[in-house]
């Protein structure tokens, strides 16, 4: 998996960076298909955004999050990014077959 975190009106520090990963690994024991992942957060005057592009193999899935805390944006963005991949998954998996029941 290639990672990208970018800051704009930020400096990504290394603390930042580990968290951002280390909040990651829950993702991609989900779904371990994942190609890259690129990260920006910013810093809009009270605002602290986080936004998050999650490449995998035919889609990629986008989610962001804003909040007075950059750790608490990055904690929601998480877990909508958990839960649209989990979606993906099922929706991958699960191609519309049912099994007829047997007597």
């Amino acid at each position: 998996m290639n990672l990208s975190i970018t800051g704009h009106h930020i400096e990504v520090t290394p603390a930042l960076r580990d968290y951002v990963s280390s909040k990651l690994e829950r993702v991609v024991r989900h779904f371990d298909h994942v190609t890259s992942v690129h990260v920006i957060l910013s810093v809009e005057k009270l605002v602290q955004k986080a936004e998050i592009t999650l490449h995998v193999k035919g889609k990629d899935i986008y989610a962001d999050s804003s909040d007075s805390d950059l750790y608490a944006a990055i904690d929601t963005l998480i877990d909508k990014l958990d839960r649209q991949v989990q979606k993906y998954k099922g929706k991958h998996n699960d191609h519309g077959h049912t099994r007829p029941a047997l007597e």
